[in-house]
Formats: C-alpha cells, structure tokens, sequence
C-alpha cells in the first residue's frame, strides 16, 4: 500500500490531447502510451492518478537524477526541483527553526529573507506547484467521460476525481499561501497556448473553499482508503488551514468555520501516536496519528529531495550517519537557538520533543556555512522503531506528514483564542496537555488556563512541529515573521537579526513568468 508506483501515462496523456482534431494523430510506434491505449480499464486510471501523488514525492520519469533530462521541471538540478524539498526551503529556511551550511546558488538568501524574482529555488517551487496543478487538470479532462467502463469502475473513478481535485486544492493553497495573487486555470481552460490570467488571493481562496466542499461526498471516509491517498478527513484538514489563516488570505477571519473542521477530524477515529519520536521513522506508516502524508519508499521513490534531503542533509560534523539509517550525512541544515530556547531542558529528558544533536556543536551561529555552528536536529531518522535501518541507506524509507491530529488540536486551541464559536477553551486547554503529556510522560509538563494564550501556542506550535514545514505559516499569521516583534539569529542577514521589508512574507512571482505573460503583476514591490 506504501508503495506508489510511479508511470510516464501522465506526461503522454498530456502531449497526446494537446492535438486538434485538424492535427489527429497516432503514433507510429504502438508501444507509445496514449490516453488511448492506456486508459482502457480501472487499473489505467489508477496509474494515471498515481503520477498525481507520485509528484509530491518524485521528480521525474527515471530518477532520482536522471542523465537524459527526464526530471519534471527543466533548468534547475532535478534534486533542487522535489515538491518537498522546496517546499521545506520556503517554509522553513526562512524561519528560527533552519539554516543550511551550503553555498548552492542563492540557497542561504532565504534565511536572510533577501529573495529575489529570479531566484532559482523560488522558480523551482513556483514550477514544480503549477506543474502539479497541470496535471491535475489533465487528468479531470481525461476522466470526465468514462461511459464505456463498467459501472462500478466508474464510480470509483468518481472518487479518484475528487482525489485529483484535492491534489489540486492542496497545490493552490501552497501557491495562493506563499505566492498570494498567482495565474489560475483549471480543466475548464482548453488545451492551447493562452496565457493565464492572475487571480486574487481571494479568489483563489473561495475556489479551493468551494472544491473541498464539493469533492466532500466522493471522498473516502476517514481512514479507509489506501495508505497514503487522501480522504474526507484530508480535505477537512485543508479546511481547517485555509479557515485559520484565512484572514491573510481575504482579511476576514474564519475561525468558527475552523473549528467546526477541527471537530470533525477530531470525531473521526484519530489518535495521538503514544510514541512522538515514532512518527518521524522509517515505519512511520503505522501512525495513528496521520490524517495526510507523503509516502518514500527506498526502492520505489528515490530522489534527492523529500525525506532523503531532510535526513541526510542534516547529518554531519560528529554525528553518526548508521544511527540515522544512511550512508552518510550532507552536513547541511541545523537550527537556531531561537527554536533551541523554546525547550527548558533541550536533552529531550523532560520533554521529549527537544531532539537535538549537540555534541561538537555550538548553540550560537557564528557562520552559517559551518555545519557544527548550531544545533544539529535528529527528529527524522531512517530507522525503524525496532532500531533497524531503512530498506535502502541511499534514498529513506520515511513518509513526511503533511496534516496530523497534533497540528489539528493546536489549530483548534488557536481558533478559539482567536473568538471562534463552536469549540470551548476548557477543550482547548485539555488538547494542550494531551500534546504536554505525550512530550513528558505524564502531567509534570501540563498548563493552566491562564497560560494558554496566543503566546503560548505560537511557541507550542514550534515545539511539536518543527520541520514539518508550517513555520513560515504560522510567523506570518502572526505578525513575526518579517518585524521586529520577533528576532532570531541571522535573521534579516546579521548575527543578532532584524527586522525586514514587509513583502517578504510572500515570495515574488518568478520574473521569467511575469516577463513572459503580460497578465501577471508581482503582488508586492520586488
């Protein structure tokens, strides 16, 4: 069920319905896959929606980097283009909770919060998100007349749809949240060379809100489709996030809605992992706890980005690559004592989140390009819970969680605070010392009301979910990211950190794409 095998149906699909009827063709070799000849049966549809979630994991046809340029995204190293990979440098090299020791392009301008329009990286994300939703809505056309299918195969074609369209969601709130006022086109635009227009932020909100809400009824109930593909608690999810931030997004604050979503989750039949350290390993497929991951496979989802990058790059100076089931570490990415200083005992002793590596390192950072300059982070490992190392010390075994039960309680507790109706701050502050139980085994760690504050959860929220890519997020949402409200070390580019200009809470448009549609405009003043 792990295992998400990965076909080239989608690029063909793609190509092949790019033709007119003035232009139609077949191929000449009958080995070539088409819509055609492969989306004959269930089990060809199946493949094609597998490259849809293969995406988040993979980048390319052959991989992990292929030597005939069959990486997805062209002009830029196929590893560098992994969805999570770039997703991970957004959302947290930019934040108090990682730096990166490399020299590769402009890779450290995000945690100096200096970017630019023709970042390489922020072109790659920006790529990589569209792509996503290219294929998206290829696959909604090829599936939107599936008459010559049995009847029970079209209805689980029904359901793959709403899967398709929630892939699809979950890219145009990762584009809508990071790029803001981004170009728009779903299965409804023809195939052709237009150039798409820009929508706002709110209409992009209104249009992920009205998808999860139509796709509610074809999606599997929670927890009962396979592993790894989304539900109807997946979607509930994306909700809830859209809802919480959604005052970014249209300047309307949407809390009661969170809450009612939160609730949801919360009634489905989750649980808190007994084990934190446990979701975060080579057999973390287990977790009770996961409402939506990316599943790696060593053998079957190989590439330098995902899980790989996470585990590998950030193991280096005396740590030893074999307790974190690799062939060798990067010696890329550690944290900053802004994260650090969140833990009263940062020897995971008490609080068993604190997983820091420390032996050889120093707390401060005084050059970002020495890997033993700051804590290194041991919270993803390719091991198992049993201690044995993942199927292959090359590519890791270790899925990435996008939505858990513990970020939905923090988001129902955050809600609350915020004046949502709905939920009850006595519930909010009992989901907040189940976290505190589970980090100190038992209720030596637990708060009162009058501790739970806004404060308090942005500073929980970095305690049990960091590097699970929210950060960014979440600064934003409180006003900390770019102000001077807030200062971790090297923020803003300088040892003791600043504050900077207010357009860096987005990342620019790329300028190639701005240049090369006259319809697109950068939101803010890059």
């Amino acid at each position: 069920m792990k295992k998400i095998y990965i076909t080239i149906i989608a690029i063909c699909a793609m190509l092949a319905s790019a033709c007119t009827d003035d232009l139609n063709v077949s191929p000449i070799d009958p080995d070539v896959q088409t819509p055609g000849n492969v989306l004959t049966d269930l089990e060809g549809y199946k493949q094609l929606l597998a490259k849809l979630y293969g995406g988040l994991a993979l980048t390319g046809q052959i991989g992990p980097a292929s030597p005939d340029s069959q990486g997805d995204i062209v002009g830029i190293d196929e590893g560098f283009s992994s969805y999570l990979r770039g997703y991970f440098l957004h959302q947290e090299m930019t934040t108090d909770e990682a730096v990166i020791g490399w020299n590769d392009q402009t890779i450290k301008d995000f945690h100096d919060l200096d970017y630019g329009a023709s970042d390489l990286f922020v072109r790659g994300m920006y790529s990589r998100i569209f792509y996503q939703i290219t294929l998206a809505n290829q696959f909604l056309r090829e599936t939107a007349d599936v008459g010559n299918l049995p009847e029970a195969d079209q209805q689980q074609i029904v359901a793959f749809r709403a899967e398709a369209r929630f892939l699809r969601a979950l890219s145009y709130w990762h584009a809508m949240d990071m790029f803001y006022e981004v170009p728009f086109v779903t299965e409804e635009n023809k195939i052709g060379a237009f150039l798409p227009e820009q929508a706002t932020s709110e209409e992009v909100f209104k249009y992920i809100e009205s998808e999860l809400l139509a796709i509610n009824d074809d999606l599997a109930d929670p927890r009962q489709n396979e592993y790894a593909r989304a539900d109807k608690a997946a979607a509930w999810a994306l909700l809830a996030k859209l809802y919480l931030n959604a005052n970014l997004y249209i300047g309307e604050g949407r809390y009661t809605e969170c809450i009612t979503y939160c609730n949801k989750i919360i009634n489905a039949g989750y649980s808190l992992d007994p084990d934190y350290s446990h979701m975060f390993l080579a057999d973390n497929e287990n977790s009770p706890e996961f409402i939506f991951q990316i599943a790696f496979d060593g053998a079957n989802t190989q590439s330098y980005g995902g899980t790989t990058f996470i585990i590998r790059g950030a193991v280096g100076g005396s740590m030893s690559a074999a307790n974190f089931g690799i062939e060798g570490g990067w010696s890329g990415m550690r944290t900053t004592s802004g994260l650090v200083n969140k833990f009263d005992d940062i020897t995971g002793n008490t609080d068993s989140r604190a997983m820091f590596y420390t032996n050889g390192q120093s707390l401060e950072i005084n050059k970002i390009s020495e890997f033993t300059d700051g804590y290194a982070i041991t919270k993803f490992k390719n091991v198992t819970s049993t201690g044995a190392q993942g199927s292959n010390a090359q590519f890791t075994d270790t899925d990435f969680p996008v939505f858990r039960l513990a970020d939905i309680y923090l988001t129902y507790a955050e809600a609350v605070l915020r004046g949502g109706t709905g939920g009850s701050a006595a519930t909010a502050l009992q989901y907040m010392n189940d976290l505190r139980e589970r980090a100190y085994g038992d209720a030596s760690g637990n708060i009162s009301q009058g501790e739970l504050n806004l404060d308090y959860i942005i500073d929980e929220r970095a305690r049990e979910l960091y590097w699970e890519c929210h950060r960014r997020t979440d600064l934003v949402r409180f006003g900390l990211l770019t102000t001077d409200n807030y200062l971790w070390p090297w923020k803003g580019g300088i040892k003791s950190g600043k504050s900077v200009d207010g357009k860096y809470n987005y990342f620019p448009l790329p300028s190639s794409d701005v240049a090369a549609n006259p319809n697109l405009k950068q939101p803010f003043n890059y």
